[in-house]
């Protein structure tokens, strides 16, 4: 204690003698505050070891860079604001989803149309295609937002309403450009790489399209005489002419040189010929059939959907006239990677079902025609004279064009209805075109890509199909890649088919070639040697593989002419020698198309089709 705390001390203690006061407490207070200051004065601690004890328990960063920094909040500051965006749009849409369910519904399954799952996009766009209670500005919206999977899923869909699908882009001019455009398309492309078929098309076209041209701008000058009102008033006439011969030569072109047609603009040059030429069914059919080649390359199918074929398809469905809707279906299933895996090539139609289904087909049936005849004609139902047509004008719509589509796709919903169509024409113009042999080998070839003999099959043949067929199984018992076809075939339905050849063969060259215009012709005569090994080799491989057969004969004349009748293929050449023979009373062309319905020839030909295939359909 120091000596003035002492005095202090000594001095209190004196003072306690006098009388108490207020010197007394004022002494006390200035003695404890020096005292305080004496002390801390005189005691001093080192803190700084404490200090080093505790900055070794602290964790320690690195100083972030400005620039980091900066990138870090603005990154932040974006974040906040998308995260205020979807509040908005979320309360908005909730807000909005009290007064209209459908809204939501709408986006919901339009979001499910992108699911990583397969199943949960095939029922989202068909649950999108059976609601029909949306306003023209939610179609219009769902129209932008489709992709090309969903869009073509739609359009393959029943009933599918069109305002799913963005209109055709808008194309400049028609008049100016369609025959010269179509023409320059076809010039292009490469001869060097095709058959002689293509280049005799290609030639034939590019003639006639020449010889329009001149028409049109007064060129019949140059013959002598004044031609020009002539040319002008036939102006429409060649040139519809000559973009049938063109567009015939692009279908040939389509199997080969898809990427140089898409690239020279031929996808928007057809475009344009199809909305100019609506009233003719025969260009737009070979359009559409031009773009069922193209979509079997999948490389170009979204070039394809951009310039608005999509929604020309989708319309096209739900035309009424069979050829038409069989044309868009084929090219649509092509378009489908989605729900379809096989590819239907040039020739190979769908008859049914052409819009997705729920259920895989059980079995399938073909339709094979005869020489002249084709995919759909020949098979429509019998022609009424003009007195039946006056008794039963009542029923005038029940009249089908192709009755396998109409009656046995009604009868047989679960079967896949195929009908196949070949260039019979050909031979017409050219000695080594194809031949039987070479007809089979190709349709061989298509008909696997169709995944025919994956599952029971059932052929149904008109005249020289039927020698068709039987070569095909042939040749497929040959193959090992063939040979579930020829296991998978469960019968065979023939309609006057020549399985020992006609008489047409051995009538005048002019007579013969109405009905056969083809090399195969000299092979046609009664027991030729070709057609009796044919028919022997079938007949063994029939009886192996237990194929269940029926035959139809005709027994009236055909009109070849007002002059000459003709019994086409005899009793006996229609007669295989094996399974039943059953006799029709009408003529050759009449033999595949039943007169209605409740026919004995539909019915017939309906009951061999499902005892054929009854253990495999009724499951």
């Amino acid at each position: 204690m120091s000596v003035a705390a002492l005095r202090l001390i000594h001095c209190r203690r004196l003072s306690t003698a006098g009388p108490p006061g207020v010197n007394k407490v004022f002494l006390g207070c200035l003695f404890i505050t020096y005292e305080v200051f004496a002390l801390d004065k005189s005691v001093t601690i080192d803190t700084s070891a404490i200090l080093q004890e505790k900055y070794k328990s602290y964790i320690y960063l690195n100083a972030t860079p400005s620039t980091e920094r900066e990138n870090l909040t603005a990154a932040r500051r974006e974040l906040h604001k998308a995260a205020r965006r979807f509040l908005e749009i979320s309360s908005k849409l909730f807000l909005q989803s009290l007064e209209d369910p459908h809204e939501v519904a709408l986006w919901l399954l339009l979001k499910r149309t992108q699911s990583p799952k397969k199943a949960v996009r095939l029922q989202a766009v068909q649950e999108l295609a059976e609601n029909s209670h949306w306003q023209d500005y939610q179609y219009q919206t769902a129209a932008q937002v489709i992709d090309q999977r969903t869009a073509v899923g739609l359009a393959r869909t029943p009933q599918v309403d069109l305002r799913f699908f963005r209109q055709p882009p808008a194309l400049p001019d028609l008049e100016d450009v369609s025959e010269d455009g179509l023409r320059q398309l076809l010039a292009s492309l490469p001869l060097s790489e095709v058959d002689r078929c293509v280049q005799y098309f290609t030639s034939l076209a590019l003639r006639e399209s020449n010889q329009s041209m001149a028409a049109q701008r007064g060129g019949l000058w140059c013959f002598g005489g004044n031609g020009l009102p002539y040319a002008q008033s036939l102006t429409s006439v060649p040139s519809e002419k000559a973009e049938s011969f063109c567009l015939q030569a692009l279908v040939q072109h389509s199997k080969s040189h898809c990427d140089r047609i898409v690239e020279n603009g031929g996808l928007q040059i057809l475009q344009r010929l199809y909305q100019l030429r609506r009233e003719s069914l025969k260009i737009q059919r070979n359009i559409v059939r031009v773009i069922g080649n193209l979509a079997l390359n999948e490389s170009i199918h979204q070039a394809i959907v951009q310039s608005g074929w999509v929604s020309v398809l989708a319309e096209t469905m739900k035309s009424p006239h069979v050829m038409e809707a069989s044309h868009a279906a084929r090219a649509l299933a092509n378009l489908d990677r989605e729900a379809v895996r096989e590819k239907y090539q040039d020739g190979v139609y769908i008859l049914h079902p052409q819009t997705r289904v729920h259920q895989p087909s059980k079995a399938d049936v073909l339709f094979i025609h005869g020489i002249l005849g084709a995919a759909f004609k020949t098979w429509r139902q019998k022609d009424r004279s003009t007195l039946e047509e006056k008794r039963e004008a009542e029923s005038e719509d029940d009249y089908t064009e192709c009755w396998p589509k109409a009656w046995l796709a009604a009868d047989c919903p679960n079967l896949r209805v195929l009908s196949v169509e070949y260039d019979s024409h050909l031979s017409d113009w050219m000695a080594n075109c194809p031949s039987l042999a070479y007809r089979s080998r190709e349709l061989l070839n298509k008909l696997k890509l169709a995944g025919v003999g994956e599952r029971p099959v059932v052929w149904v043949a008109h005249s020289m199909g039927g020698l068709l067929v039987k070569k095909m199984l042939l040749d497929a018992a040959d193959d090992p890649d063939l040979q579930g076809l020829l296991k998978n075939t469960k019968g065979i339905m023939f309609y006057s088919v020549p399985h020992h050849g006609t008489f047409m063969a051995e009538y005048s060259v002019n007579v013969r070639y109405l009905l056969f215009p083809s090399i195969e012709v000299r092979e046609l005569c009664k027991d030729s040697p070709d057609l009796r090994s044919l028919n022997e080799g079938f007949l063994n491989i029939a009886k192996e593989n237990e194929i269940k057969l029926l035959s139809f004969a005709e027994t009236q004349p055909t009109n070849i002419s007002p002059m000459i009748k003709v019994l086409v293929v005899p009793t006996q050449s229609a007669d295989l020698g094996l399974g039943e023979l059953i006799k029709v009373d009408v003529d050759h062309l009449n033999i595949c198309k039943p007169e209605k319905k409740d026919s004995f020839l539909y019915r017939r030909s309906l009951q061999f089709i499902q005892e054929a295939l009854q253990h495999f359909i009724s499951q």
